[in-house]
């Protein structure tokens, strides 16, 4: 998995300003205060800055239950995304905020895998996803939401049978 370049990208938002996120914020929350635009800033660029960590953590726990082969491909899918430079809100022209939509693709295929039988990693998803999902143009969430639907749809098999709920009837 390319950790490193996802790193890369984040470091590179960054360095264009992480004041960039404040403005997103305040364009999506006029009526937020300052503070809380602030805060919901910071704990965005938190959430961005824990992607490496939780892809790590997901094939680590994928690798531990012996299930690398139904995870790698869906988690591949998610790692093209975000390395892409020209997407749905692309970080070459956003900055930070162009990262939004590339974290939220990925917590969220990250949450469909925590729906197994066991969890890959003991962290919680459904706050920075919904966080992030709230902040997301309608739309962008809408094709967001569609792409992780269809990451899993060439794996489902090989994820209902590893989930122990059998192959899916023809």
């Amino acid at each position: 998995m390319n950790l490193e370049e996802i790193q890369a990208v984040i470091d590179s938002a960054k360095a264009r300003g992480i004041d960039q996120l404040a403005t997103y914020v305040r364009g999506r929350l006029p009526n937020a205060s300052d503070t809380d635009v602030q805060e919901a800033a910071a704990v965005l660029l938190e959430i961005i800055e824990s992607v490496p960590l939780i892809l790590a953590a997901t094939i680590k726990g994928a690798e531990e239950q012996n299930l690398v082969h139904v995870v790698q491909p869906v988690l591949d899918r998610a790692v093209r995304y975000f390395l892409h430079p020209v997407d749905l809100m692309p970080e070459m022209t956003l900055g930070l905020p162009g990262l939004l939509d590339d974290t939220y693709l990925v917590l969220r295929i990250l949450q469909v895998l925590e729906e197994g039988p066991k969890p890959l990693v003991d962290w919680d998803l459904d706050h920075p996803t919904t966080l992030i999902r709230s902040l997301l143009e309608d739309d962008i969430g809408k094709q967001l939401d569609a792409m992780s639907t269809l990451a899993f749809e060439e794996i489902v098999d090989d994820v209902r049978e590893s989930w122990g709920t059998g192959p899916l009837d023809a």
